[in-house]
């Protein structure tokens, strides 16, 4: 296994990321600790999940995937093992998260309230990485991001969001704090805020990266490269289908979208056009396509983490081997052929 350093932090998380969302809903308590004892065997330190999860967010599985590790780190003993990375839910009008019933948002009082019974259901004294899942101001989910349109709302304002990540730290709840689903703007903004005070700096950015979606190439990575905010890469596989297993409308039993038609952003004809390419690509290069697609994500330079997700053993096996998958210069020139051709379809 390899290992990267995180942001400015003395942490060095493994480059392979344990993502746990399904937990508590398509997998059990025992997968995962299945899922866990394997990781953690073939060097995998770091673990990645929030108080949402299970995914499909729902309140009668919130905060599931949390127990379960938390159950995993009692029976265990291996706390000390893991950098452990959680989120906090942006602004939203779910209101299962909070005790009041209030809608979702970043105030001192929820966030304080959210990490605190991350804590307790995680049986551990502190968090390594808190990340705010998504931001607390108005973004374009739902709609292309790649087109701009600006929108107005209520939010907290980010230097209010830093002093709080700041107090969190100061009181030994969270090691560091980080970003998730962040723009450019957002990540600058925060970095702007932290070293005019003097304050707890954003350490990582979470955010979508995969052979269907570069984008974050276009501005983020250059903040990568220059700040050192590490990108931590979700839906390396774009949420399975690089895999090839859902061309021609295909609906394996028990995948994600088969489960909850959750996919619709990767159903274009313009991706599964992409897709077929890719995974001819990687059978003439003698390569599992799902192996191919995470080992490219491995491979950039401004990827500390790749985050994979499993339902299965045989799945997170496949996908840890991935390290040992080379992209050759000949293999990222084909590769990237592809993408001028079909240039990010899933943004």
């Amino acid at each position: 296994m390899e290992y990267r350093r995180l942001g400015r932090t003395d942490l060095n998380v493994s480059l392979i990321c344990l993502g746990t969302m399904t937990w508590g809903e398509q997998n059990t308590e025992a997968d995962g600790h299945a899922q866990m004892d394997y990781a953690l065997d073939q060097g995998v330190n770091f673990f990645d999940t929030a108080e949402l999860y299970s995914i499909p967010p729902r309140p009668e599985t919130q905060g599931s995937t949390e127990r379960i590790i938390g159950s995993w780190f009692k029976a265990r003993g291996t706390r000390d093992k893991v950098i452990l990375a959680t989120k906090v839910v942006g602004r939203s009008d779910s209101t299962w998260y909070r005790d009041d019933g209030s809608k979702a948002e970043l105030s001192r009082a929820q966030i304080e309230e959210a990490v605190n019974k991350s804590l307790k259901r995680l049986q551990t004294d502190y968090i390594d990485l808190y990340q705010i899942h998504w931001p607390d101001r108005p973004m374009p989910w739902g709609s292309n991001p790649t087109i701009f349109k600006h929108q107005e709302g209520d939010s907290h304002p980010i230097a209010e969001t830093v002093e709080i990540m700041t107090d969190l730290v100061k009181a030994g709840k969270i090691r560091h704090f980080g970003l998730s689903n962040e723009s450019a703007w957002g990540t600058m903004t925060f970095l702007k805020h932290a070293e005019a005070k003097g304050l707890a700096r954003a350490q990582s950015v979470q955010n979508a990266y995969n052979l269907l979606n570069r984008t974050y190439e276009v501005a983020l990575a250059e903040v990568t490269m220059q700040e050192n905010v590490s990108l931590l890469a979700y839906s390396p596989l774009a949420q399975g289908y690089l895999t090839g297993k859902y061309l021609d409308g295909a609906r394996p039993p028990g995948a994600r979208t088969t489960l909850f038609n959750r996919g619709q952003r990767y159903e274009n004809p313009t991706a599964e056009a992409a897709i077929r390419k890719y995974i001819a690509l990687a059978r003439e290069f003698g390569l599992d396509p799902a192996q191919m697609a995470l080992a490219f994500v491995n491979s950039r330079p401004f990827v500390t983490s790749n985050i994979i997700g499993a339902t299965s053993m045989e799945q997170l096996k496949t996908d840890i081997a991935s390290i040992n998958v080379s992209i050759t210069p000949e293999l990222e020139k084909r590769i990237n052929a592809i993408h001028v051709e079909h240039c990010n379809p899933c943004p």
